[in-house]
């Protein structure tokens, strides 16, 4: 009993810290404001590379002018930075009680060390306003997960939705046939080994059995097993792994597939596609965000494949009679050698449901739609494995 609680606490705890990773920290802003003018970057931290946002608010009852580049200096280490895009200096008109955002996104090359760096904006010939930020380089990881994973996919993306009237619901659901197309193969090999480690389940109650007390030959006499019956445990979990950072990478390419830092990403031959023509709303659907009658319906629809999937992956094989009376004599021991089969099962088949709804209300309603399609590809699968495994048995 208490091996169970811990297993259900030790699920929860994994949930709960998947949850944290996804939820959104709050940015500290420096605001920096004089004569009634505010000026102030978007964010007061960045990382390599920056698409750095200048705010300029004015709470005066005059006009205010400003010309980006005469009255606008940037200094990185306390060394003058200069913008050489001609196009870039134009002037401003801030009305009364209006503000202005001056987008350096464009001009990313000038901010791509990591230091210091400050604006510097002359108001009316009076005192200059300074406001300041820092840009960070990202860890050995961040630049993996960046170069690697995120910028092929995101470019993957912006193609798709070039190439569909710019909808983001079409890039997604390409994007989605385009990865179970990959993974169909190790798919299907993971779903074989985890039905084949179910069947011969019965065979290896009875070799715990049998060699309870000497974890030596019970290690050699499971493999001797799994070569037999021609099974990879690894395959079990192996596609997991990978799947893992396809989702974590999915995320953030739906979350900030408009943000103007992801221009740095863009491959050459589609650096003139405006982000700002992305469509995200399909209809009625608005896939940034969940609603209650959004969240209902995708749940439902989500949770059943789950719940489907799961149900078929689990084979219904039952303990000789000769290993269950062994079994049932110590039933403690065995425990502690494998996890409870009925545990994770009873939480594959009814916990995971509710927290897909929990996730629901979390993630965007894109990733939704991912997951959607991934599970009925996965639930169609299975039962292909089912009925292959059934017909050599």
């Amino acid at each position: 009993m208490k091996a169970k609680i811990l297993d259900y606490i030790l699920i929860f705890l994994l949930a709960f810290l998947i949850i944290s990773f996804f939820q959104e920290k709050p940015e500290e802003k420096q605001i920096i404001k004089k004569s009634n003018v505010i000026v102030n970057t978007v964010d007061s931290s960045y990382t390599v590379p920056a698409a750095i946002k200048l705010n300029i608010e004015n709470n005066t009852d005059k006009i205010l002018k400003i010309n980006t580049c005469d009255d606008i200096s940037i200094s990185y280490n306390s060394q003058p930075k200069k913008i050489n895009d001609k196009s870039f200096c134009k002037d401003l008109v801030i009305k009364a009680n209006s503000k202005e955002i001056v987008s350096y996104v464009k001009n990313y090359n000038i901010f791509e060390k990591a230091w210091n760096y400050a604006f510097k904006v002359d108001i009316w010939e009076k005192e200059p306003l300074f406001t300041n930020f820092d840009i960070d380089i990202r860890w050995v990881f961040g630049k993996f997960f960046t170069f690697f994973l995120y910028a092929p996919v995101y470019n993957l993306f912006i193609f798709f939705v070039e190439n569909t009237g710019n909808s983001l619901f079409w890039a997604i659901i390409l994007i989605t046939l385009l990865i179970r197309i990959i993974l169909i193969w190790p798919q299907h090999k993971m779903l074989e080994s985890q039905k084949k480690m179910q069947i011969i389940q019965p065979k290896i109650k009875e070799l715990q059995a049998k060699h309870k007390w000497n974890h030596q030959i019970l290690g050699q006499e499971m493999m001797k097993l799994y070569k037999t019956e021609k099974v990879n445990p690894m395959w079990s979990c192996g596609l997991l792994i990978i799947q893992m950072p396809i989702l974590f990478v999915l995320y953030y390419v739906i979350m900030y597939i408009k943000d103007d830092s992801n221009l740095f990403y863009l491959y050459e031959f589609l650096k003139p596609f405006d982000l700002s023509k992305i469509e995200p709303v399909f209809y009625w659907l608005d896939l940034y965000w969940t609603w209650w009658v959004v969240g209902v319906f995708l749940w439902l629809t989500v949770a059943t494949l789950q719940f489907l999937q799961v149900r078929y992956s689990f084979s219904q094989n039952k303990l000789p009679e000769k290993t269950k009376e062994i079994v049932k004599k110590d039933d403690n021991s065995l425990a502690s050698m494998m996890p409870d089969q009925k545990v994770m099962q009873n939480f594959m088949l009814f916990v995971l449901p509710i927290m897909v709804w929990v996730f629901t209300y979390i993630f965007p309603a894109g990733l939704w739609i991912y997951w959607g399609i991934t599970t009925l590809f996965i639930l169609i699968q299975q039962l292909i494995v089912n009925k292959i495994l059934k017909k050599s048995s």
